[in-house]
């Protein structure tokens, strides 16, 4: 009889089945390789580390309890776990309507680019910039900012967000647009910053996170140079505007 694959290359709706059968490796596995998106979700949506952690526990105590019940033909595993997470996490809020500011503790983001040289004075603007950034999408009214959480932060798809979210593909699709139209206005207003259309880069789509992040759909909030790019948004004057001139 051939031996049983490794945990660690077994599909995640087959750890999730070997989980729910009582199976305590598979959910280990399946806590190792999902609960830092779970975690990630939680967190961007709350601003808060605490709450963010205990939102991990509810979620994967559903698993242990209900994860018989997932349907691979609805949702992918890790949509299943973000929607159950997106139920907790709007629980949390309408019972403590102090959760908006971000705490400071780390959020398992990228960290500060190591060239060998420490610059006090750009980590410190590079915070800023990614503090900004941070509370402009959790200013977002609750639908959007779960419209650029799930696709622009964890990277799902329009059909998983959707599954996520409990809601059609075109309803999301309609809300990322709005949202990130609302988070170009909140950046150019709060911090005053020039806010163009994105460029394509050839061969480099980038990754996701609040250092520097461009996602396969083209938008860009932060980069280590500090531009904010967004799909739709009119390039705003740089300079001081020219005497006599129309105003921009």
């Amino acid at each position: 009889m051939p031996a049983a694959p490794p945990t660690d290359r077994v599909p995640d709706d087959e750890l999730l089945r070997q989980a729910a059968g009582g199976d305590a490796q598979a959910f280990a596995e399946l806590f190792r390789r999902r609960h830092p998106g779970v975690f990630r979700f939680a967190l961007h949506m709350t601003g808060s580390v605490s709450t963010a952690e205990d939102v991990v526990q509810d979620v994967f105590m559903v698993v242990v309890r209900d994860g018989a019940r997932y349907d691979a033909g609805r949702a992918t595993v890790a949509a299943w776990l973000c929607g159950i997470a997106r139920n907790f996490v709007r629980q949390r809020l309408e019972q403590d309507r102090r959760l908006t500011p971000v705490d400071s503790a780390d959020d398992g983001g990228p960290s500060a680019i190591d060239n060998g040289a420490v610059d006090p004075l750009a980590d410190l603007l590079r915070a800023e910039r990614i503090e900004k950034v941070r509370r402009a999408v959790q200013a977002l009214p609750l639908p959007y900012r779960e419209a650029v959480v799930l696709c622009d932060l964890q990277e799902l798809s329009y059909e998983e967000a959707a599954a996520a979210a409990g809601c059609p593909v075109g309803t999301v699709r309609s809300r990322l647009h709005r949202a990130r139209m609302m988070l170009a206005a909140r950046l150019a207003i709060s911090g005053r910053i020039g806010c163009r259309r994105p460029r394509r880069a050839a061969g480099a789509e980038g990754r996701l996170g609040w250092a520097g992040w461009r996602n396969k759909r083209g938008a860009r909030l932060i980069t280590e140079g500090g531009a904010h790019e967004l799909p739709g948004v009119r390039e705003r004057h740089r300079g001081p505007r020219p005497r006599g001139g129309p105003e921009r």
